[in-house]
């Protein structure tokens, strides 16, 4: 928030306050913004990020694994290099069908070995993606289906 947009888009917030589960995949940077997102209504789980304040870090899990209905899915926020990522993630957190991570700010949604690999990206600052965005996770019993929001340039 600090470096990119001062307030979450509207389409972002509307989403949100509308959503079961709020996930936040870390760099949520200042602890009044953290008290932002539990205020729109829903649970939230969180990561702290590298950018994450002392307060945030001590607060919140470096990594987790969260059960969603019939569906686990590992948080993280920093995933190492490039190479072999998605590799590394299903091993660092197995039985998951699901991975999120963050600090990248670049979009990802695919599925290696059966998993899905999720960055959602980000709705405020869009770093090197062509657009800010966000992720909706329908879950419905073991089936899980990401869709990547696109929220403006």
């Amino acid at each position: 928030m600090p470096r990119g947009a001062r307030a979450l888009p509207e389409a972002c917030r509307e989403r949100l306050q509308t959503a079961d589960l709020i996930l936040h995949a870390g760099d949520v940077v200042a602890a009044y913004f953290l008290d932002e997102l539990r205020a729109l209504g829903p649970p939230l789980q969180a990561v702290y990020g590298n950018m994450d304040e002392p307060a945030l870090r001590a607060s919140l899990p470096k990594e987790q694994v969260i059960e969603v209905g019939q569906v686990r899915i590992g948080m993280v926020h920093i995933p190492g290099p490039i190479a072999g990522r998605e590799q590394r993630l299903v091993a660092r957190l197995p039985g998951c069908a699901a991975i999120v991570y963050g600090h990248t700010h670049v979009p990802q949604v695919e599925q290696h070995d059966g998993v899905w690999i999720l960055n959602p990206g980000s709705p405020t600052e869009r770093r090197k993606s062509p657009f800010r965005s966000m992720l909706e996770l329908d879950v419905s019993g073991r089936k899980l289906a990401p869709r990547l929001v696109q929220l403006g340039t």
